[in-house]
């Protein structure tokens, strides 16, 4: 995968793009990260890349020729026969559709890749209509620019590679990959201040591990997201798991009255 960022601060990217599995991924040549001033692509004397806004109102805008420019300059990534894939353009916006992991995975399956980092009060709206594909936000809060939000989509992005993590199936068990939060994890040692790894975990019966890390799954789930369990189909087994953990908590309720 190439991916190229377009921002006013490249200098922001370069410990990112260099350490963790970002790095280890680009050393591999799993993928390509590449940073782009689109400053240098100011067409007056000044290197300007906002504006006042027409109409007026408060802030600047960024102007749309930087950012055409850039990307038009930009070398795409081509197919087996040679042919030039067209990547998919996105741009860091509060009014975006929020960042999930199933557009991870969605965007994971691309070859190429280009992130706009904004600033100032906007993008001129011809940048959306004429040259992004997608717009998207990592949250209902807004931040200075778009170099923070895309180096978390570039990270979720590429630790989902092939050959990026050590442990293929970290990605596949991760939170929301299954449409759940993930189970609780322990190590060594097996008891620590008197708090003890649960029995299971260490009884190396394989199935019934697997049994218990996907009921707790599902009951961390329901205690801390049960929004992501809107309109979900529960199995058997699941009933079963939801019906004994209401059991339980009404029996530890019961025991503090």
């Amino acid at each position: 995968m190439k991916i190229d960022v377009l921002t006013l601060f490249p200098e922001m990217f370069e410990g990112v793009f260099s350490s963790s599995i970002l790095g280890k991924a680009r050393d591999k040549g799993i993928v390509e990260l590449n940073t782009v001033n689109f400053r240098n692509y100011a067409n007056n004397k000044h290197n300007t890349v906002d504006d006042y806004p027409y109409g007026g109102g408060g802030g600047m805008v960024l102007k749309p020729e930087p950012i055409f420019g850039a990307v038009e300059d930009l070398p795409f990534v081509a197919d087996a026969e040679g042919v030039p894939v067209k990547p998919r353009v996105i741009l860091l916006c509060p009014q975006g559709e929020t960042f999930t992991q199933k557009k991870a995975e969605e965007l994971s399956t691309e070859q190429h890749l280009v992130f706009i980092c904004g600033h100032y009060e906007g993008y001129d709206e011809r940048i959306r209509q004429y040259l992004v594909t997608d717009e998207l936000s990592v949250g209902d809060y807004v931040l200075t620019g778009g170099e923070l939000p895309a180096m978390v989509v570039i990270d979720s992005v590429v630790r989902l590679l092939p050959g990026v993590l050590g442990n293929e199936m970290s990605a596949v068990t991760d939170s929301f990959s299954t449409g759940l939060l993930e189970y609780p994890h322990y190590t060594r040692p097996a008891k620590f201040r008197d708090w003890e790894v649960p029995d299971m975990l260490l009884s190396g019966h394989h199935e019934n591990v697997r049994k218990w890390r996907a009921r707790e799954s599902l009951i961390r789930t329901l205690e801390r997201r049960p929004d992501l369990l809107e309109g979900r189909e529960f199995s058997k087994q699941e009933k079963a798991w939801l019906a004994e953990w209401e059991k339980e908590k009404a029996a530890k309720a019961k025991q503090a009255e």
